[in-house]
């Protein structure tokens, strides 16, 4: 099992217990965002912040190694009552901890409620650039 996946299938996910598991130079790229995620505390304080947004920290129903470093995580649940889904890339350094994530979330009516509590959530910790493209 993916160390990530322990503090979701807990229940109890921290930016507290997800900061030790990270890399310290870790990237993540949602699609929340138009930029990355970069750091450690950062992608961690997300990370907390995505697991306590659903309505439970929901199940992984597929984990499959694609090379000695990159697994991928297939997560099931819902949002506000609606089915919800991940899809996770975390590609690890050689000390096994995630460098690099890819998240995709579906469908998209779920992903716009999830993203405005990610938004609350985080808050200015994400600069305000990051979520949306600059109006011409």
């Amino acid at each position: 099992m993916h160390p990530i996946r322990a503090p979701r299938e807990s229940g109890h996910a921290t930016r507290e217990l997800l900061v030790v598991l990270l890399a310290d130079d870790v990237v993540t790229h949602s699609p929340l965002l138009i930029k990355a995620i970069l750091g450690r505390d950062a992608v961690a304080k997300t990370m907390a912040a995505a697991a306590h947004n659903r309505d439970n920290g929901g199940n992984y129903v597929l984990e499959g190694k694609l090379d000695e470093n990159t697994t991928f995580l297939r997560c099931k649940g819902t949002i506000e009552g609606h089915e919800f889904e991940s899809q996770e890339l975390p590609t690890d350094g050689r000390d096994g901890k995630p460098k690099e994530r890819t998240v995709v979330d579906r469908p998209f009516p779920a992903l716009k409620i999830f993203r405005d509590k990610q938004r609350a959530a985080v808050g200015d910790s994400i600069s305000a650039g990051a979520w949306d493209y600059e109006s011409a």
